[in-house]
């Protein structure tokens, strides 16, 4: 993540999750290979695990209200198999394209490259599948808010929207929390889930002007309406 000073280099540059995280997302990795359903690997935003240098400067454009959620979404029981390929928030104005997020070579979540547009972790569980789906976004940029800005203010029972198949998936929000990089409970977070679930993350909590990072991550917990 950029800070809001202006400063984007560095070697935290883009980072959503520390360093210390890897060991963990490997190990559900493996679990996953010896039959885990739903298993979730590495995700994003200032407080999971993303290593990658961004190489497209963000958009000036700050993201638009979303509209409003549709008449009907599609039964969970249905056979899904495209990837997701929007993402819609309705609270926070949240309106944009999925793009797919993997993990570099040294086991760490690429960051979007867009700082409006955010990503879903393409080897792990696809949101609509069993499992905790891994969603990760930006908090602000070079040039001030990004798509994830406003993750922090989501509540119990507002709307997440994912287009996939031509349909529209509805999730409800049941938490939101704030977790320390240091204390990230990879478990909690990336752990198995008998239903399709969502998780969202984006960076949080204080800056740390010398590393150039955000302390914190922000997660959202959401289960399939």
């Amino acid at each position: 993540m950029a800070d809001r000073s202006g400063h984007g280099a560095g070697p935290d540059r883009g980072r959503l999750l520390p360093r210390d995280q890897a060991p963990s997302i490997n190990r559900v990795v493996r679990h996953r290979r010896a039959g885990v359903k739903g298993w979730v690997t590495a995700l994003i935003a200032s407080a999971a695990l993303i290593a990658a240098p961004f190489v497209v400067p963000a958009s000036r454009a700050i993201f638009q209200d979303a509209p409003p959620p549709p008449e009907s979404v599609v039964e969970f029981s249905q056979v899904l198999t495209g990837p997701p390929s929007r993402l819609r928030i309705p609270a926070i104005g949240v309106d944009a394209q999925l793009v797919r997020l993997k993990l570099d070579r040294s086991g760490k979540l690429e960051a979007p490259e867009d700082f409006h547009t955010p990503g879903w972790y393409a080897d792990g569980t696809a949101p609509g599948d069993s499992g905790p789906a891994v969603i990760a976004g930006h908090l602000d940029s070079l040039d001030g808010k990004a798509v994830f800005y406003r993750l922090h203010e989501l509540k119990p029972a507002d709307v997440i929207e994912i287009e996939r198949d031509g349909q529209w998936l509805s999730f409800h929000v049941t938490a939101a929390h704030r977790y320390a990089k240091s204390r990230f409970p990879t478990a909690e977070v990336y752990g198995p889930t008998p239903d399709a679930q969502l998780r969202l993350i984006t960076c949080g909590g204080g800056f740390d002007k010398e590393r150039r990072s955000y302390y914190d991550n922000v997660v959202v917990f959401a289960v399939a309406a």
